[in-house]
């Protein structure tokens, strides 16, 4: 998955909530590198993974900038001059998510109205939204609060009309080698000769795409996006026990049942949204169910990018998905972890 148009990404100003992250840190390597942006400003709150960061990001026009979304003023302070927003920071684990509500609520709910709030105050010219496939029919609080989260920022954009700032959200789901991945998990249990591999359920699904997909599609977002509109990536999904069989032959489970909030098998587009959502080559859009500024007509990105409207009964599901994980994306994974 290659960035579609480098130039059209340059000469402005960038802020990443949650920069500090695994998302943040692979996003600033690529626009340091590739793009070169005017400025990058790594907006966080854990002091000591800026510090750390610095170590490796330290070029002239890279910030950081010590905060909380769930303090409106602070980020106000943040967007002064900004032009595009990548919001990245959540509470995002799912058992945590059930044991603390409340506070789940405070960062990825609040912490997002406080983020409309004062991006359309600075006259932020696009922010994107990063969500999850937990989002789809949610069955646990960070779903719940992620579904939220969406229709906040695609409502946002009927707030600001046809003004200054555009709202969209990008949905995938589990990205590999990330912090919770349960790849590196299953690594460091082989690489400690455990006799069995915990496993939640024998039939568990997961979408995966690599850390580097997911920020290029983030950014193909950026140069696609009308607002309103949930940008899903086509990726590959596996079985995992069969994952596991791939990092380890002959490998043996202990199933351990599932976690508080746990699904057996992830969704990106429900059934329910099928009459809003738009198939193209690589992806999916799913439109906004309300528009009240100037009508747009999503099916048409440009004359090289033209989509269609999927049939009724369309859902894009882990245990249905067609597209599997390669073996070359799980040895390269092996080597980096040797």
């Amino acid at each position: 998955m290659k960035i579609l148009n480098l130039n059209k990404l340059k000469n402005y100003n960038y802020l990443i909530t949650g920069g500090t992250g695994s998302f943040g840190k692979k996003m600033v390597e690529i626009l340091s590198k590739k793009i070169k942006p005017k400025r990058i400003v790594i907006f966080s709150r854990d002091e000591l993974k800026q510090f750390e960061m610095k170590k490796k990001f330290n070029e002239k026009n890279i910030r950081y900038f010590l905060g909380d979304v769930r303090d409106q003023s602070r980020i106000e302070q943040a967007l002064d001059q900004i032009d595009i927003v990548i919001h990245a920071a959540a509470l995002k684990q799912v058992p945590a998510a059930e044991y603390n509500p409340s506070e789940v609520i405070k960062t990825n709910i609040i912490g997002a109205e406080n983020l409309i709030k004062a991006c359309i105050k600075n006259k932020v010219k696009k922010v994107i939204a990063l969500s999850t496939d937990k989002a789809a029919c949610p069955i646990n609080l960070y779903g719940a609060t992620k579904l939220v989260s969406d229709k906040l920022f695609s409502s946002a954009n009927n707030i600001t009309g046809d003004k200054t700032t555009t709202f969209s959200i990008v949905r995938y789901g589990n990205v590999i080698n990330s912090r919770g991945s349960v790849i590196p998990f299953f690594i460091e249990k082989i690489k400690a000769k455990e006799k069995y591999l915990p496993i939640t359920h024998p039939e568990v699904t997961r979408f995966f795409m690599t850390i580097e997909q997911g920020v290029n599609f983030v950014l193909n977002s950026l140069l696609r996006m009308k607002g309103g509109e949930i940008f899903i990536p086509k990726c590959p999904s596996i079985k995992i026990t069969d994952l596991a069989k791939m990092l380890k032959k002959n490998v043996l489970f202990k199933t351990i049942g599932l976690r508080p909030g746990e699904k057996i098998h992830e969704v990106l587009c429900p059934q329910e949204d099928a009459r809003n959502t738009i198939e193209f080559k690589t992806f999916y859009i799913i439109q906004p169910t309300i528009n009240f500024g100037r009508k747009k007509n999503y099916k048409i990105i440009s004359n090289k990018e033209k989509g269609k409207f999927v049939k009724k009964n369309f859902e894009y599901t882990s245990n249905k998905n067609i597209s599997k994980i390669s073996n070359n994306i799980i040895n390269n994974l092996i080597k980096e972890s040797s």
